[in-house]
């Protein structure tokens, strides 16, 4: 198989990786790529949402798959652009249609959706340009902590929980009418604080069934102890040590199930992965959020401990197929660091030299996410720049290596958080 995956971050990277092992893969290109996705294919110079270059290379290099691993190609339909085309059709692509995309470029309609299929989320209210006078009157009144969230795309960041009323109407206002996100909050989502401890959940469909991939939990904040601003993800662990077989049927039964129905039922078209962002209140899961692709750097967990091959699922995805595989994991546990720009997530330099990244192990395997090679040497060219996967028996013992890992990495302004997993060790 010839494969076309787009992206250029972590996840990207620990994709690459991971399908590069597969005894399917005869060529993997990767747009625009970084780095450490060099090592396993071709990087290319294309944007991916440039559709119109994407369709060229596909065509002029046979191109058997292309699997988009950011959500910005996803919500800008790359998945109906191809099967609208008929010199594309017959080029599977693993992800959802726009609409289905939604679910993550919507706050709004994926609130809806979650409405009309009875699935668990927090109470919610919607305000715009429209109707903002009754938006600052309604979060004047409303109780502590306020849950603020962009409706559309704002690269992780566009969440914000505020304890005091007249911060959060403030927030409300730079989102509106200053367009703190842009066009991500013309639209803004006021949501009911939950209390409990979050997880994410992940797994693959071909519309109809679905599998369940190994579960992992994020740390977004950029201080330790989850303090300071959000970011797109500090670090992750894998498995979930409190999301054991009782919770999981529950996640199941409540969530996973009535959400791929409510797809099918819908006749929205979707192939691909599907990302649930949970939070645990009492032991009863409920929804946060949805993502129309894998999270990052919940990937860079996950991938070391999937032992299947990935690209035989994909084949099963694009087949209608899907029923008939069994998902197999590492037993060890997986810890992800997160290695970033002095000042990220706000102003940070790039074309920093990094120096000391070690080869991949059995045990430890380094991804590159904000990186680029010039000259023989690999700079920074991003907030976030490489996350260090260990692989243990123990949650403790793979932590260690990767900080250690950490410390031996360097970069001018290189920082991390020492607690990731902090609350299971």
């Amino acid at each position: 198989m010839k494969i076309l995956l787009l992206g250029s971050g972590g996840r990207e990277h620990a994709l690459a990786w991971k399908m590069a092992q597969s005894p399917l893969c005869e060529q993997l290109f990767i747009a625009p790529g970084n780095a450490g996705t060099a090592q396993y294919g071709q990087n290319l110079d294309i944007a991916v949402s440039d559709f119109e270059k994407i369709k060229a290379f596909c065509t002029d290099n046979a191109i058997n798959l292309v699997v988009p691993g950011s959500e910005e190609p996803l919500v800008k339909g790359i998945y109906d652009y191809f099967q609208q085309d008929a010199a594309l059709q017959h080029i599977p692509v693993m992800g959802p249609s726009a609409l289905g995309a939604q679910l993550e470029g919507s706050k709004a309609f994926a609130k809806q959706f979650m409405l009309r299929h009875n699935i668990p989320t927090a109470a919610y209210r919607e305000f715009s340009e429209e109707n903002y006078e009754e938006g600052v009157s309604y979060l004047r009144q409303h109780s502590l902590p306020i849950v603020l969230k962009a409706d559309g795309l704002a690269a992780g960041k566009g969440v914000v929980i505020l304890d005091n009323h007249e911060e959060a109407v403030d927030e409300f206002t730079q989102m509106i009418k200053a367009a703190k996100f842009g066009d991500a909050s013309k639209k803004v989502v006021v949501e009911q604080f939950l209390t409990g401890i979050e997880l994410s959940v992940f797994v693959l469909t071909d519309g109809h069934s679905y599998q369940l991939l190994p579960t992992a939990k994020d740390y977004k904040r950029i201080g330790e102890g989850d303090t300071g601003l959000n970011t797109g993800g500090m670090g992750a662990v894998s498995p979930v040590p409190f999301a054991g077989k009782a919770f999981m049927e529950l996640v199941d039964e409540r969530i996973i199930r009535p959400t791929i129905a409510g797809l099918e039922k819908e006749k929205i078209a979707y192939n691909g992965f599907v990302f649930f962002g949970l939070i645990s209140v009492d032991g009863e899961p409920f929804v946060i959020e949805y993502n129309c692709r894998m999270g990052d750097p919940e990937t860079e967990v996950i991938m070391p401990r999937l032992q299947n091959d990935l690209l035989e699922l994909f084949n099963a995805v694009a087949e209608g197929k899907l029923a008939g595989q069994t998902i197999y994991e590492d037993e060890r546990v997986a810890t992800t660091v997160m290695l970033v720009a002095g000042g990220y997530p706000e102003e940070y330099e790039k074309g920093k030299v990094i120096t000391n990244i070690p080869a991949p192990a059995r045990d430890q395997i380094v991804f590159q996410a904000g990186t680029k090679a010039t000259g023989g040497e690999i700079l920074t060219n991003g907030g976030r720049v490489l996350t260090i996967t260990s692989l243990a028996s123990d949650l403790g013992i793979a932590l260690t290596h990767s900080k250690l890992t950490a410390e031996k990495i360097n970069f001018e302004g290189k920082y991390y958080r020492r607690d990731i997993g902090f609350e299971f060790v």
